[in-house]
């Protein structure tokens, strides 16, 4: 059992961990060198991030989060440690409950708006999409560096 709370709670910290730090890079970089391109490149660059980015690794980071950190919490509920993973597990949900009520939704209307050598007024397309986007990402960006840092205190202070 030790063997596989440790590897739990491993995986949960560094995958939390990994997806903190995505978010809050497209919050201090990406989307801010994005937002200084022109209307096209702009939506064609978020277009193809938003295809490339669900690839195997993201998909096992982003949903791993949560699961190593709620194995980890079944595995530690006899230990002080117990509630540091609960509220590092309900943050990362939090942040998870963001993505895809908020940050995925746009990322379809983005996506439907077609070919940017199509799109009529890529002006309005981008008007709707980035600031709501970039706000939305701020959010989670926040709620799963505040997982990661309560999982991070736990595992310090255990």
């Amino acid at each position: 059992m030790t063997g596989l709370r440790e590897s739990a709670l491993i995986l949960g910290v560094v995958s939390v961990g990994l997806i903190a730090g995505l978010f809050a890079s497209f919050a201090y970089a990406v989307m801010p060198g994005l937002g200084q391109t022109d209307d096209k490149s702009f939506v064609s660059s978020m277009q193809r991030i938003n295809v490339v980015i669900v690839n195997p690794l993201f998909l096992l980071l982003f949903f791993g989060g949560l699961g190593f950190t709620v194995i980890a919490a079944a595995t530690y509920r006899d230990h002080r440690m117990f509630w540091w993973i609960v509220a590092g597990a309900v943050l990362y949900g939090l942040g998870l409950v963001i993505t895809m009520a908020f940050n995925i939704p746009l990322n379809n209307k983005l996506e439907a708006a077609g070919d940017p050598d199509r799109i009529g007024d890529l002006r309005a397309v981008r008007d709707v999409f980035e600031a709501s986007w970039v706000r939305w990402n701020i959010a989670r960006a926040a709620v799963h560096t505040a997982a990661f840092a309560v999982l991070v205190i736990g595992a310090v202070t255990r």
